[in-house]
């Protein structure tokens, strides 16, 4: 591939929220999953796992519990005398973090515990770093290969979209549920569909608002 294909497939993935009736099939989910495990991760350490969720109904019981767990939330903030926070979560949040809904296949990003040679022999035994921050190294690397997700499925006519809400709303229902090791944390959920929207393009920072060349 040059160059120029390349950068047409990231420029022209876009996050989509609304999909047509037709399924993915298995074998596009594994083909994407494929790309996503070549991801760079540090030292190798691979600290990713994905579930895939293909039926339409246990999609909709994520979407319940999410909006369950909101609506307690919004609950809370009223009683609290937050009563416009409590409406903008209900209104305005509500919908952009359960947009899942009708997608044929929501995958769930995982990021497994991070293990290497380095921390086994050099960094536990000097107490290089807190256990805080070998969580960030697996969630890291779960987000480089989240994003190889999503380039391929783009790549193939199929559409995805990133959502942290049911993570941050329902992260302990949606782990019963799932039967998610304690071990793993829940990084992502991404929606995976064929697209029936074609958003515009939405305006990104400038070069030079967002780098420093250092000579």
């Amino acid at each position: 591939m040059n160059y120029d294909a390349f950068k047409a497939i990231v420029l022209e993935r876009r996050s989509i929220r609304s999909f047509t009736e037709q399924e993915v099939s298995a074998d596009d989910v594994r083909e994407i999953i494929d790309c996503a495990r070549y991801a760079p991760s540090d030292t190798n350490s691979q600290t990713w796992k994905f579930i895939a969720v293909m039926n339409k109904e246990k999609i909709k019981r994520i979407e319940e519990m999410t909006w369950e767990q909101l609506h307690l939330r919004a609950s809370a903030a009223e009683q609290a005398g937050l009563s416009k926070e409590a409406r903008l979560l209900t209104k305005s949040f509500g919908p952009y973090a359960t947009a899942f809904a009708d997608a044929p296949v929501l995958i769930v990003c995982l990021a497994t515990p991070y293990n290497s040679k380095f921390r086994e022999k050099i960094f536990d035994p000097i107490r290089f770093v807190s256990d805080e921050v070998w969580a960030e190294e697996g969630i890291k690397s779960s987000c480089l290969a989240a994003q190889n997700l999503m380039l391929a499925a783009h790549a193939k006519g199929l559409a995805t979209c990133p959502m942290t809400g049911p993570v941050l709303l329902a992260q302990d229902q949606l782990r019963e549920y799932l039967d998610i090791p304690a071990e793993c944390q829940i990084n992502m959920v991404i929606s995976l569909g064929y697209p029936s929207e074609r958003p515009g393009k939405l305006p990104r920072k400038e070069i030079d608002d967002i780098l420093m060349i250092v000579r």
